[in-house]
């Protein structure tokens, strides 16, 4: 069994191994470095972290706490598999969480932090041109995090991106189909409504850039995504 290889992340002075462990898998998990039913073992993540099993174990420990891992009863550990009604359910709860923490964000932008959001959505395209679907998704959520978080009051994010853990496998798998799926820029829309402080039209936007990034949020479309997963 190979073990994913796992997108680097920065680690802060004074991080635990722990930590740095949970941090790092659970940001691998989001952004689709496992694909739903891959089974993991302590060992091989270890080896991957460059790391003892101790604070691997701890790690996994706390994954499955959360739901982005699962532990089976003959103690393998995986990443689930998702049913159409969870899926719908999640993304359905994506796009109420984050419109409303777009259109709370529009206040507290400066012309500044929008411009550093444009080049961030320029990146994202970067990204997918060059094939690395890992980095376009990272870039992706550092996209949404940067409007989201612009809002000094917001206290979603742990929310928005407790679902995007669960819909990270998923997500990935979307990645790779982008150019199939997703034919409108909305990032595009969502910015230029930034600019002229268009609440509504930003929460639109971003509204739409959830459904359309998984090609549609029609039952057909779901299975479709849902069956390139299997």
């Amino acid at each position: 069994m190979k073990t994913p290889s796992l997108p680097l992340l920065d680690r802060p002075e004074g991080m635990t191994t722990h930590d740095y462990a949970f941090a790092r898998l659970r940001q691998a998990i989001m952004v689709g470095s496992f694909r739903p039913g891959t089974s993991v073992t302590i060992r091989g993540l270890a080896e991957a972290l460059e790391s003892s099993p101790t604070p691997v174990r701890e790690a996994l420990r706390q994954l499955t706490s959360i739901g982005a891992l699962q532990f089976l009863e003959n103690r393998r550990i995986v990443v689930p598999r998702i049913t159409p009604a969870r899926f719908e359910e999640l993304i359905s709860l994506r796009i109420a969480l984050e419109s409303h923490a777009a259109r709370r964000a529009v206040a507290h932008l400066s012309e500044r932090q929008i411009e550093r959001i444009s080049a961030i959505d320029d990146s994202i395209e970067d990204e997918i041109q060059r094939g690395d679907q890992v980095a376009a998704l990272i870039a992706n959520q550092a996209f949404h995090r940067t409007i989201y978080t612009a809002n000094p009051d917001q206290i979603v994010m742990p929310l928005i991106e407790s679902v995007w853990l669960q819909l990270g496998p998923i997500l990935g798998i979307a990645m790779e189909h982008v150019s199939e799926l997703y034919v409108v820029d909305r990032h595009r829309e969502a910015i230029d409504a930034l600019r002229r402080r268009d609440e509504d039209a930003v929460a639109d936007a971003i509204a739409a850039d959830i459904r359309e990034g998984i090609g549609g949020f029609d039952q057909q479309a779901v299975a479709r995504l849902l069956k390139l997963a299997a």
